[in-house]
């Protein structure tokens, strides 16, 4: 995926690790359970299992199921909405994630994922409503994931000015915060930017580690201020590095 088009699929994904880490990852059929919730609980396993490993329409149904034995969780209604999308139901989708957004008020990995949807559809103003709503909570440990989610939604909308607050506000809350970082980056890159894409670039790359994508960004960057030197170092990273890349591999034809 080049660095100039990140998405909020990425939110999903880390979305759908969280759950996993809630629960037993081991392979194999469940062993017999005493009760509804005992069966819920595992079909939720065996649905986020699926998931992960790309079987959509089993994970829906053992989702589903897992819902009909027990229908207060959260997490197994925000998964099955994430399940839905990924079988292109908007409608259903958003039933899912919004009985998982009521369930779970202070569960903000569901909150999260509902905003995401919301954003994925293209209805902005909701998707901002909904973001904000998690931000002002007093019960929001780590807002700074919200706001940095809600600025890559207003990018895609786009609206820079309001991406651009709302990555400030999550570097306010914590400097060293990496999405916000290189999110502020690619903003000032696509803005035309570049001496202070290079700025949060930088601060970036000094406290955390780098990829193809954050590379390739750099190559980007130093090209458009004339850098040839730099532009080159990150060149030379990239096909170091991160040889089979997407990235490499897009430089490389570029240099052809």
């Amino acid at each position: 995926m080049s660095v100039q088009h990140l998405s909020l699929r990425a939110v999903l994904i880390g979305l759908a690790l969280t759950l996993a880490g809630c629960i037993s990852t081991t392979t194999g059929t469940p062993e017999p359970v005493a009760d509804d919730s005992d069966a819920a609980g595992a079909n939720f396993q065996l649905g986020i299992r699926y998931f992960q490993n790309g079987k959509f329409e089993l994970a829906r149904d053992r989702l589903i199921l897992s819902t009909e034995l027990d229908g207060t969780e959260p997490l197994v209604w925000s998964t099955l909405g994430m399940t839905y999308e990924r079988l292109e139901n908007p409608r259903l989708a958003e039933e899912s994630h919004a009985r998982a957004a009521r369930l779970g008020p202070r569960n903000f990995d569901v909150q999260n994922a509902y905003a995401v949807f919301l954003c994925n559809q293209r209805r902005f103003d909701d998707a901002r409503r909904q973001f904000d709503k998690s931000i002002r909570a007093s019960t929001n440990d780590n807002p700074e994931v919200m706001m940095t989610n809600a600025g890559v939604c207003m990018s895609q909308e786009p609206d820079y000015d309001a991406a651009e607050e709302y990555f400030r506000q999550a570097l306010e809350r914590r400097p060293s915060h990496a999405e916000a970082l290189l999110q502020m980056a690619v903003l000032k890159h696509r803005t035309d930017d570049d001496l202070r894409a290079r700025a949060f670039l930088q601060r970036y790359r000094a406290q955390h580690p780098t990829s193809a994508g954050v590379l390739y960004l750099c190559v980007l960057i130093e090209r458009n201020l004339g850098d040839e030197s730099a532009r080159t170092d990150c060149a030379n990273e990239l096909l170091r590095d991160f040889p089979d890349s997407v990235e490499a591999q897009q430089l490389m034809a570029a240099n052809k």
